[in-house]
């Protein structure tokens, strides 16, 4: 996300838990901004300081139910993710006091034609700008390990996993 709205020319503020180590890799990525997660981790005010015109969520929770409120007017949240959490611990004040748009994101059930237009913003950027994003390669019975360092938050960006190794 952040590679497509950066190049799209869209001022991109990153959210990690890990500012210090990950922070010049985000900014290789495109991002103007660095913000440290714990920012969006406490619960607070229905309603906060207007600070993004959209947000492309992966977290939830907590954390989407901040940016929800800190999204200026007619902004739109996307909600691609629940590495943080599934629930919605929020109120719906953002979206009648501020006319902001919550959208699902669904990779599964996404139209071919969607897809399409998906693969062919992502083909129009460079090729070191995706290979930015692939940070490594693990063959299939290194695919457990790999999980395990992902979870662990001993590893970032994209693993993919050689199924014909």
């Amino acid at each position: 996300a952040i590679l497509l709205l950066a190049a799209a020319g869209h001022h991109v503020a990153a959210l990690t838990g890990r500012p210090e180590e990950l922070g010049d890799y985000l900014r290789g990525l495109g991002a103007e901004r660095i913000v440290d997660r714990a920012e969006l981790c406490d619960q607070r005010g229905a309603l906060q300081k207007q600070r993004w015109s959209g947000v492309v969520d992966t977290v939830g929770g907590q954390v989407l139910v901040n940016a929800l409120a800190q999204t200026a007017y007619s902004g739109t949240v996307t909600a691609c993710g629940l590495a943080g959490s599934p629930a919605l611990p929020g109120t719906v004040m953002p979206f009648i006091l501020r006319n902001v748009t919550l959208a699902g994101v669904d990779s599964v059930e996404a139209p071919v034609e969607a897809r399409r237009e998906a693969w062919g913003l992502l083909a129009a950027l460079p090729g070191e700008r995706i290979d930015a994003v692939t940070a490594r390669t693990v063959p299939l019975d290194g695919a457990i390990g790999a999980a395990e360092e992902l979870i662990g938050h001993r590893a970032h960006g994209r693993t993919v996993v050689e199924v014909r190794a």
